[in-house]
């Protein structure tokens, strides 16, 4: 379900809460869906449950998540609510972008393949007869 490199630069609660949205946004993960315990989930990869309790926290102040204690933590949304004006959205997801499109130059990866890529990203993303 969740995988995350511990050798990566990106930190272990940033790879979580990417590796959550990315299941969100590609519907394998839907509301009413229950995620995994925070102490088992941190078992399972081998980290502090502290890192996952925050990325928890994170999604769940972003109104994709719901937690109860002593009954888990549910996907609540695949929408998030926004808690930052549009603009400030945008430029985030511009450095997001910047900074992946950056790791594919580094790694040597043509123009091209690139936008190879990043279309067979947004067919995943947005399948065809539900694209605005």
């Amino acid at each position: 379900m969740i995988s995350i490199s511990l050798g990566s630069p990106v930190p272990l609660h940033d790879q979580i809460v990417g590796e959550l949205r990315r299941l969100l946004a590609t519907g394998a993960l839907a509301p009413g869906d229950e995620l995994p315990p925070v102490r088992q989930l941190a078992n399972h990869l081998g980290i502090n449950l502290n890192t996952v309790a925050r990325a928890y926290r994170e999604l769940t102040d972003a109104g994709l998540l719901a937690s109860a204690r002593g009954r888990g933590t549910v996907v609540l949304s695949a929408t998030e609510r926004r808690a930052a004006p549009a603009k400030e959205e945008k430029k985030r997801l511009e450095q997001s972008l910047g900074s992946a499109l950056a790791d594919a130059k580094i790694a040597g990866f043509s123009r091209a393949e690139t936008r190879a890529l990043i279309e067979r990203q947004l067919s995943r993303l947005w399948n065809p007869s539900t694209s605005a």
